[in-house]
């Protein structure tokens, strides 16, 4: 009988093979046997054959095409045909063709007809892997050395061989060889002749869960899903697949995934184990030790921490230096002080956070560029808890501003949401996140939200003339040899602060001049400015906490230590709040402000000049240019908003201007923007003195 490929199509060949299914598969296995280049190396690297002697010998090659020459089993036909070839044991009972991806060679009785097929896998050198249907034996002039009569038996095993039996039950148990390696960015399990490669399990932070992006690959054959192990529709799903993609039993893969299951899950309950156990503190050696608490007992603490950020390279904005300081020192209390910066694009607000940042210890800071709406609620709190929360740029931010308005005010997040649970059914969760932290922003946003501003101190970086001149003079100082070798003094002085922040405890801070302060009340929104003024006081006096006297109470049984807030520590308080908090309160922005006093000098200086009344001088936006040296595009939006708030009118021009200007504000309450002001602030020399304190 000789059934070629060509005949797969023909009521004959499907005649053939259900009258004599053995002889038929053989000889449609032999056609297509030169078909695959690996089985052709195969045939003459290990058994020795040529095609020509393959032929003779109608050894054949099952690639599943047989299969899929069958009629569907969505028809009778095809169902009747595929359970005859199943009796037979051409077919397993899942519908995958037995001897898939095997050689297979055929065996004879004694009058010459073929009464079974040995399949030898092409990838596979161990004879277990070999399978035997039917009965019979090899011809004479197939070498016998390469022929194993004692094969694995699917469908009818040779009865009459006792070894076989035992040589199946011997090889079951010597074929359990695994192997999981750990790479960087992915694991690697293998099985015999298949390999597993897992990724993405990291990012399973939780117990219930175990989602990864799973390989499975068999020589040239592979299957790619990404799937949830820990659940047993997805197992069910990818065992199947991948039995169909890499010819393989389905019962093998499912060993293989169950084996897998248990490695990963111990894996991953080693991860989390090891990422939720606490870092050990930074243990400080004893001269580290007493030179921070030097630094921290310097009568002029306050002036060492400008010096020492000059000294790394921060020049200027002495100010906002001193209370970036106090505010990321703050988050050791119970209300720290957020903050954000201001400036227009590149005029350094992102300098002055870094030389803050830099100073503190690293194992207190969360530095992000960016955050999603809520993911601070799924935090662990130790993540946060008297640390500061750093982002560049409030754009990052724009998703979750409600929860950090919210973090910020109450000191802690709450959120009631639904999940699925193991049962497959919705459960409602409560995830709580318990800081307190310390918040610290970027902005070039002139208007910044307004319950953001009202949550936040506002740093505005100095935008003038002398302070461009002074960056570029320490820019042109870092590229000389001197400046290289400063560096490491830089760090060292870096470093003195980050060891003096480490002894700084949270301690808990009293105000016994509290009920003697006083705080402006025109706006209702000073009714928060005023608790940050008392944070600030108490950020003083934190800092300031190994120059005073330790005292304690007692509170139901327990005893809490405490440090009284002094005289100083109010003065301190009063000329920062004085300019940050001033420019808070004002309506019109830092850059807008300082526009409007350039443009009243202005237009009293060229009134003057011109001999004009100066409610009749007009200008344009050019003279501005000329006379502040702003750029066109920082003119256009603060004169917007200073058009908006009715400082300036708008006139149409004559003569081919467009639009002039007029100046409207006539210096009501003018002051110099560089030193804003806070009236209604006590002086703290008038303040009255305590008696003295038991504790």
């Amino acid at each position: 009988m000789n059934a070629t490929p060509t005949q797969n199509t023909t009521d004959d060949f499907l005649s053939n093979l259900q009258n004599d299914p053995l002889t038929t598969a053989a000889h449609f296995y032999a056609a297509r046997l030169p078909q695959s280049d690996k089985a052709v190396n195969f045939l003459a690297d290990e058994l020795g054959l040529t095609i020509e002697q393959a032929k003779e010998q109608t050894i054949g090659f099952s690639d599943r095409r047989l299969g899929k020459t069958l009629p569907s089993r969505d028809t009778a036909a095809g169902r009747e045909l595929r359970q005859q070839l199943q009796t037979v044991g051409l077919f397993k009972s899942s519908g995958h063709e037995a001897l898939r991806g095997c050689i297979t060679i055929p065996f004879y009785n004694d009058t010459g007809q073929i009464t079974g097929l040995q399949g030898k896998r092409i990838d596979r050198k161990a004879k277990a892997d070999d399978i035997t249907i039917g009965t019979g034996h090899a011809r004479n002039n197939t070498p016998p050395q390469n022929i194993n009569h004692a094969a694995s038996a699917v469908g009818h095993a040779p009865h009459d061989n006792p070894t076989n039996d035992t040589t199946t039950k011997n090889t079951k148990t010597t074929k359990q060889d695994n192997d999981l390696t750990i790479e960087e960015n992915q694991i690697t399990f293998t099985r015999d002749d298949r390999r597993y490669r897992i990724r993405g399990l990291e990012r399973n932070t939780n117990p219930t869960t175990l989602k990864v992006n799973l390989l499975a690959s068999r020589d040239d054959l592979v299957h790619l899903d990404t799937i949830d192990l820990m659940k047993s529709r997805s197992r069910a799903s990818f065992i199947k697949a991948t039995a169909t993609e890499l010819y393989v039993d389905a019962d093998t893969i499912k060993r293989d995934i169950g084996q897998l299951l248990l490695k990963l899950e111990t894996l991953r309950d080693e991860r989390l184990t090891e990422s939720s156990t606490k870092p050990k503190p930074i243990e400080l050696t004893t001269q580290e030790r007493d030179d921070a608490l030097a630094l921290l007992r310097d009568p002029n603490l306050l002036d060492r921490i400008v010096t020492d950020m000059d000294a790394c390279g921060m020049v200027g904005e002495s100010t906002n230096k001193l209370v970036g300081y106090l505010a990321a020192t703050s988050r050791k209390l119970k209300t720290p002080l957020a903050i954000v910066i201001q400036s227009s694009s590149s005029a350094g607000k992102t300098s002055l956070m870094d030389a803050i940042l830099d100073i503190m210890p690293p194992e207190d800071i969360n530095r992000l560029s960016g955050l999603t709406g809520r993911s601070l609620y799924y935090l662990h709190s130790d993540d946060i808890r008297h640390k500061i929360l750093a982002i560049c740029e409030d754009q990052g931010i724009r998703e979750a501003a409600y929860a950090l308005k919210i973090l910020q005010s109450d000191g802690e997040l709450r959120q009631l949401t639904t999940e699925r649970g193991n049962d497959g059914r919705m459960k409602a969760v409560q995830y709580h996140v318990e800081g307190p932290t310390q918040i610290m922003l970027t902005t070039t946003a002139m208007d910044i939200d307004e319950e953001l501003v009202n949550r936040c101190l506002v740093l505005t970086v100095d935008e003038t003339k002398h302070q461009t001149k002074a960056i570029q003079s320490i820019q042109r100082q870092h590229r000389k040899l001197a400046s290289k070798q400063q560096r490491q003094q830089s760090d060292r002085v870096r470093r003195l602060h980050q060891n003096a922040q480490r002894l700084l405890r949270s301690i808990e801070v009293i105000n016994p001049y509290a009920d003697q302060l006083t705080f402006p009340i025109e706006k209702t929104r000073m009714r928060r400015d005023h608790q940050k003024y008392l944070n600030l006081i108490e950020a003083v006096a934190l800092l300031h906490q190994h120059q005073r006297e330790i005292r304690s109470y007692d509170d139901d049984g327990k005893t809490v230590e405490y440090i009284c807030v002094s005289r100083h520590d109010i003065e301190v308080a009063n000329r920062l709040a004085a300019e940050i908090l001033g420019q808070s309160l004002d309506e019109l922005a830092p850059q807008s402000r300082t526009l409007l006093s350039l443009v009243h000098d202005f237009v009293r200086t060229e009134s003057k000049a011109q001999h004009v009344n100066r409610r009749d001088f007009r200008f344009t936006r050019r003279d501005l240019r000329q006379s502040t040296g702003w750029s066109d595009t920082q003119l256009h939006r603060h004169l917007n908003r200073l058009v908006e708030l009715e400082y300036l009118l708008v006139h149409r021009g004559k003569h081919g201007r467009r639009f002039v200007y007029e100046l409207i504000y006539n210096g009501e309450g003018d002051r110099n923007p560089e030193k804003p002001f806070l009236m209604g602030l006590r002086d703290p020399a008038n303040l009255k003195s305590l008696p003295t304190l038991a504790g």
